[in-house]
């Protein structure tokens, strides 16, 4: 079995992708589907997104660590943690995050979203579904690595380490030097560069969030369906 980290989204994937956006798109994805959501509609575009607010569904996203104008919601996961979303479905678009997973679905087999928060949990969701590969891929900010997605990369690497044998890659290396290296989770998450720029924003709660580490057991899952909106991938709770 091969295990693959791309610091940034490359595509080609052939089997299993785990999805990162630690800061903060698959963190919030996550807590959207805890506090009760049936769906995630993850779309291509804002004006996607948009397009689908009088279908009654809720909308939620950011451009540059801020809320869209039109949406319901940002993109934060202590937001989503204060709400209750049963029965609601969830339209999201962010900078990062939500392009990062349409890349993966181009070819992959089986997508899932990770983030600290599910990290045990997304891995062994993983390891159970995977034959030959499995692509942990980092969203990064703006097209740059980002600290908080590689150090992310590299707690389930170590964990799906410990399930079973893996050939790795370099990217996996890279990753598990930078797990092994840059301290606790929010430690790592509060001196990358996107985690300074949320804490000017004030938005460290955010942050403190998503470093806390396998606190959730709920895995967002890509499922296909006649029914999905053109430019959207549609994730339910796994």
């Amino acid at each position: 079995m091969r295990l693959r980290v791309d610091l940034l989204p490359h595509g080609n994937y052939p089997d299993v992708v785990l999805v990162i956006d630690t800061l903060r798109a698959t963190t919030t994805a996550v807590t959207y589907l805890e506090r009760g959501a049936d769906a995630l509609l993850l779309t291509s575009t804002p004006e996607v997104a948009l397009g689908l607010r009088g279908e009654g569904y809720l909308l939620g996203g950011e451009r540059g660590g801020l809320p869209i104008a039109g949406f319901d919601f940002g993109n934060s996961p202590v937001e989503a943690g204060g709400q209750n979303f049963t029965g609601k479905t969830v339209v999201m678009n962010t900078t990062n995050g939500t392009g990062a997973a349409h890349m993966a679905a181009q070819t992959g087999k089986h997508i899932f979203l990770a983030a600290l928060t599910n990290a045990h949990a997304a891995a062994r969701r993983a390891r159970a579904q995977a034959t030959e590969e499995i692509a942990i891929v980092c969203a990064g900010t703006n097209e740059h690595v980002g600290l908080e997605d590689v150090y992310t990369a590299g707690v389930l690497a170590e964990y799906l380490l410990s399930l079973g044998e893996f050939t790795i890659d370099d990217g996996a290396r890279i990753a598990l030097t930078v797990r092994r290296g840059s301290g606790n989770p929010l430690e790592a998450l509060s001196s990358s560069v996107h985690g300074a720029r949320l804490h000017n924003l004030g938005l460290g709660d955010d942050v403190r969030y998503a470093a806390e580490l396998s606190t959730s057991t709920v895995v967002p899952t890509l499922v296909e369906g006649s029914d999905v909106p053109e430019g959207t991938l549609r994730f339910v709770a796994g």
